[in-house]
C-alpha cells in the first residue's frame, strides 16, 4: 500500500474506521470531535503512505495519528475536561446500583482525567495494547506509558472512593 493504493485504503478505512472512532471517542469524549479526530487523522494517515516504511502497520500507525492528533488539538486550544462542581456525587455502595450506572460513573471519572492520562488508558485497557504498542501509539517511551497509566489509574481511584472495583474491572479488562 506504500504506493497509495486508493482501494486498499478505502478497504482499511472500511474496515477500521469503527475501531478508530470509539477509540477517538474514548480519549475526546465528544461525539463530533471524535468523528473530525478520526477524519483528521485518517487524511494524514493517507498522505503518509508513500512514506511508510512498513506498510503493514497501517492501523498501528493511524492510531498514533489519532492519539497526537488529540494531544495537539488538546495543547493547541486549551481544552480541559475538567468543570467545577459544587457538590460531590454521592458514594453508593457497590451493588446498589445497575451495571449501566456504574459503567456511567466510571466514564465520567475518565473524561475527567488528563487528556494523556486518559489516552494511555484508553489504549492499554480498552484496546488491550500492550505498554509497547501503547508507547508507539502515543509516540513516548513505555516509562511514560506507565507513569500516565499509573497517574491515572491512581486518580480514578481517589474519585471513586470506595468504590475501587469499578478500577479493578477497568485494569482486569486487559487481563
Amino acid at each position: 500500500m506504500a504506493r497509495r493504493d486508493d482501494a486498499a485504503f478505502a478497504e482499511f478505512v472500511t474496515a477500521r474506521f469503527g475501531a478508530l472512532h470509539r477509540s477517538a471517542y474514548l480519549i475526546v469524549a465528544d461525539e463530533q470531535l471524535a468523528q473530525d479526530l478520526v477524519q483528521e487523522a485518517l487524511t494524514k494517515t493517507y498522505v503518509a503512505l508513500p512514506r511508510l516504511r512498513e506498510p503493514g502497520n497501517l492501523e498501528a500507525y493511524a492510531r498514533r495519528v489519532v492519539a497526537t492528533t488529540a494531544f495537539t488539538w488538546f495543547r493547541r486550544k486549551g481544552w480541559n475536561n475538567e468543570t467545577a462542581t459544587a457538590t460531590l456525587p454521592d458514594v453508593v455502595a457497590p451493588g446498589a446500583v445497575d451495571d449501566v450506572a456504574q459503567r456511567d460513573w466510571l466514564w465520567q471519572a475518565l473524561r475527567e482525567l488528563p487528556i494523556r492520562q486518559r489516552t494511555a488508558i484508553v489504549l492499554r485497557y480498552y484496546e488491550d495494547l500492550t505498554e509497547a504498542q501503547t508507547a508507539h501509539a502515543m509516540g513516548c517511551a513505555t516509562g511514560t506509558v506507565k507513569s500516565q497509566v499509573s497517574a491515572g489509574l491512581r486518580t480514578l481511584r481517589k474519585r471513586l472512593g470506595d468504590d475501587v472495583a469499578l478500577v479493578a474491572e477497568l485494569e482486569g479488562a486487559s487481563a
